[in-house]
């Protein structure tokens, strides 16, 4: 059986921790698929003061239908890997938004 990329959601104080493999600088900002074990996302903003992180936290709640509060960079702030915090979610519904990209 052939590998197939899948996207890690861990349990995480009242939500959940997805990591996230993300492109600053895009022409459109979208959720683009999954690369190993991470959600691959772009996004139009910068990456300086903060701006393409914000933006990944705004795409990020759009995508899991969850408010902008409830998403938060937790870890990886000036690098291209991230983990992302994402609340009011859990992982069984995280992961059927994902395999939609699929």
């Amino acid at each position: 059986m052939p590998s197939q990329d899948i996207v890690v959601a861990a349990p995480h104080g009242g939500g959940i921790v997805i990591e996230v493999l993300a492109s600053a600088g895009a022409s459109v900002s979208k959720v683009r698929g999954v690369h190993g074990h991470a959600l691959k996302v772009a996004v139009r903003a910068a990456p300086e003061k903060g701006k393409a992180n914000a933006e990944i936290e705004a795409l990020l709640a759009d995508f899991f239908d969850v408010s902008k509060q409830q998403v938060a960079v937790v870890f990886g702030h000036t690098g291209r890997h991230k983990r992302v915090q994402v609340l009011g979610i859990d992982c069984e519904l995280a992961r059927k938004k994902i395999q939609a990209l699929m």
